[in-house]
């Protein structure tokens, strides 16, 4: 959010925001939340780099974002420590609905040209526990060549391995934490075959190690 950024706020409206330089002011009532990026899988990079988004909280899930943080706010911070960890997780999940479906809006919004890519990216979602996926078969069931299959992410910022890797990523720490299976189960499942590498790219990911994860999810419970 930049410094000089004004917006007229009703009560229960949010301000969503990737970035909120330090010298931004702010009216007397506010409330404000920080949430790690990595907490919000796919929607980190868009927020980041996205606009700051005034969100109307009065209906839909804005409201109820606005409502259970509005709650949280009220809520003395002398909670025990693992109720408020879990009370953290909860609250990054409910977010990174918000942050998805205003994201959604914006890709809504696009330029038709990005509208393939959005196809191949649901395509890809929806096909990531199959460990055959590659560029070839990707860009095969689009009926479009490989180079321009690469060239419609690199216009992104990204690469076609570099989004898959992570969508991957985000779907093994979401199973670690709510399903009871081994760190090399998960793994296999949404197509890393190798569980070492997998562990070295979780921790580049997250900052931990996907067994850490798992244990602080179970301790959590």
């Amino acid at each position: 959010m930049h410094a000089d950024s004004e917006y007229v706020l009703d009560p229960g409206d949010l301000i969503l925001a990737g970035v909120l330089r330090p010298d931004a002011h702010h009216a007397q009532g506010m409330a404000f939340f920080r949430v790690p990026l990595y907490l919000l899988d796919a929607s980190a990079k868009a927020l980041r780099e996205g606009p700051a988004t005034r969100i109307s909280g009065s209906s839909g899930l804005p409201a109820l974002v606005s409502q259970f943080l509005g709650s949280l706010a009220k809520e003395s911070s002398s909670q025990h420590v693992a109720v408020n960890s879990r009370l953290a997780l909860n609250t990054a999940d409910l977010v990174a609905l918000l942050v998805n479906e205003v994201c959604g809006d914006r890709r809504r919004t696009a330029p038709p040209e990005s509208e393939l890519l959005l196809r191949i990216q649901r395509y890809i979602q929806a096909n990531l526990a199959n460990g055959d996926m590659s560029p070839e078969a990707i860009a095969r069931a689009h009926h479009i060549s490989v180079r321009y299959l690469h060239k419609l992410f690199q216009a992104d910022g990204t690469t076609v391995g570099s989004w898959v890797r992570q969508r991957r990523l985000d779907a093994c720490r979401t199973d670690l934490r709510r399903r009871r299976r081994t760190v090399a189960a998960v793994a296999q499942h949404w197509g890393f075959t190798s569980p070492s590498h997998f562990s070295r790219v979780f921790r580049q990911a997250y900052g931990i190690t996907p067994k850490e994860w798992q244990e602080a999810a179970v301790n959590d419970a």
